[in-house]
């Protein structure tokens, strides 16, 4: 499959928005938290899950984003670095903090456990064919008013329909790399003591049985009266009532998203549905496999289930 799109905007190879290289900077703390999870793989739900099992099942929130901040994320054109830096020093040093990234090691730092601070490390994947059918309208829910603050024109990253958008956006950039080599980079530290390797799709049909392992991993012990609550608000049904709570509202000089672009509606098994075709389904696994050559990985990656 070849791109054949001289006469759109070609697209960056990855929004300025995003500068990987701020985690560096972070000054550790014992008992973060890092929410690695590539595009469209469920960040914004594992972030939410951190929060309540931290919280203890709380809607009393205005954004997640507040709570749980995006450690590579600018809100602005030219905002320091340091801006963000600063902004995550000064969380309280009386609660854990949790972070979303979509870096993979090395870009977000790994600290193995008795090697330094003591942090934990929740990855999230999900099938590659989903996350890309899902990817393709949540940039196209970016608002206009984002656009024109980075001077990016919206043809830079949206297209019509998912032929177009693989072809140009996806392929025609090399952009599977932001999907397999994050397996790449993960997959060798699936076994640590400090990572939780988790599968969207088995979170979806297990759901309260993933909250608890979660919980579990974070060694968090709701007392049994705050489950109902915190299974109530992790649940797809009350993020969607309350959306309002997961558009990163408050962390953007201008609104990021229109409203309903987070929570869409988190479907497995329906890329086919979203404009998923064989061709860009072979095409897909094919440059996966040159990206992570290990073919155990590549089968965990689209199916979930048991880690080998």
């Amino acid at each position: 499959m070849s791109s054949d799109a001289s006469d759109t905007a070609a697209p960056p190879a990855g929004p300025p928005w995003i500068q990987p290289q701020i985690q560096q900077g972070i000054k550790w703390r014992d008992g973060d938290v890092v929410i690695s999870v590539p595009a469209k793989s469920g960040t914004t739900w594992t972030m939410n899950i951190v929060h309540q099992l931290l919280s203890c099942g709380t809607a009393d929130f205005a954004d997640i984003y507040a709570e749980v901040p995006w450690i590579e994320f600018l809100g602005r054109p030219g905002q320091p670095h340091q801006e963000v830096l600063d902004r995550v020093e000064a969380m309280p040093a009386t609660r854990r903090r949790a972070f979303k990234t979509h870096s993979a090691p090395p870009q977000v730092p790994y600290i193995p456990a008795g090697a330094g601070a003591d942090v934990k490390y929740i990855v999230v994947f999900r099938n590659p064919e989903e996350a890309l059918v899902s990817f393709r309208p949540f940039l196209a829910q970016h608002s206009d008013d984002w656009f024109d603050l980075w001077q990016m024109p919206r043809a830079a990253m949206c297209r019509p329909d998912f032929a177009s958008f693989y072809r140009d956006v996806i392929d025609g950039h090399g952009m599977q790399g932001m999907l397999f080599g994050f397996l790449a980079a993960w997959w060798p530290l699936r076994h640590a003591g400090n990572v939780l390797f988790l599968h969207y799709s088995d979170m979806k049909a297990r759901h309260e049985a993933s909250i608890r392992k979660i919980a579990e991993f974070l060694g968090v012990k709701p007392a049994a009266e705050q489950w109902p609550a915190i299974l109530e608000y992790t649940s797809f049904p009350w993020m969607k009532r309350h959306e309002e709570k997961f558009e990163a509202r408050t962390v953007g000089a201008v609104p990021i998203l229109n409203s309903g672009a987070m929570i869409r509606k988190g479907e497995a098994g329906e890329a086919e549905a979203d404009g998923m075709t064989e061709e860009i389904s072979r095409h897909l696994r094919e440059r996966g496999g040159q990206i992570c050559t290990d073919p155990a990985a590549l089968d965990w990656y689209y199916a979930g289930g048991a880690l080998l």
